[in-house]
């Protein structure tokens, strides 16, 4: 419990719990009882400082998760979704149209690895396509720059893929899914292998 000095004109000092003025008598109370003096007598108070103690505080270690790296194929698909907020399986339906899961696929136009990213599309991106994981990266993030450009067209996934597979050149002279053979194949395959993927 905090107590108080008492300051006595003549320069004395009183301890005590606490003190009670009434008229010209000052009652200071203490251990040893109460005790009266004038209040003329006293030059002030002087409220002791009461430390303040904290408690020990528990510190709680959280668990050290440790973060891996995607090593296959379809983790570094998964991961590259999450990246760029597309579906998982959508991600990984195109890695197995374009690629099958291979990282060292390479097309005879020139497109290289998992997500088959073309030398100038990847430079483009910035990102190295012969590194399996920036190219997984590189292919959603053009995934995900097709499907804003075709935003608000009724069949945008259809397009965004006619576009990940013809080039969106060929989208914009057909003003839809061009009559390619090869690209309307590669539209329902992957569409098919997403079904199946949501289905698992």
């Amino acid at each position: 419990m905090a107590g108080e000095d008492i300051v006595l004109t003549n320069g004395f000092r009183l301890h005590a719990d606490r003190h009670e003025t009434e008229g010209a008598v000052v009652r200071i109370y203490d251990a040893g009882g109460v005790r009266q003096l004038p209040v003329a007598s006293v030059a002030g108070y002087e409220v002791e400082e009461v430390p303040v103690v904290v408690p020990p505080v528990a510190v709680v270690v959280a668990p050290i998760i440790q973060i891996t790296e995607p090593t296959t194929p379809q983790e570094m698909a998964a991961h590259a979704a999450r990246k760029y907020s597309l579906p998982a399986g959508f991600v990984k339906s195109v890695m197995e149209a374009e690629s099958g899961f291979n990282p060292a696929a390479l097309s005879p136009k020139g497109a290289t690895g998992l997500m088959q990213l073309m030398p100038d599309t990847a430079k483009y991106l910035g990102v190295n396509e012969r590194d399996p994981r920036q190219n997984a990266e590189g292919g959603a993030q053009y995934l995900r720059e097709l499907l804003a450009r075709y935003e608000s067209q009724p069949d945008q996934v259809l397009m965004a893929l006619a576009a990940y597979n013809a080039g969106p050149g060929a989208v914009e002279k057909y003003h839809g899914v061009p009559p390619y053979r090869e690209t309307r194949e590669y539209i329902l395959r992957v569409l098919k292998n997403w079904d199946l993927s949501e289905a698992r």
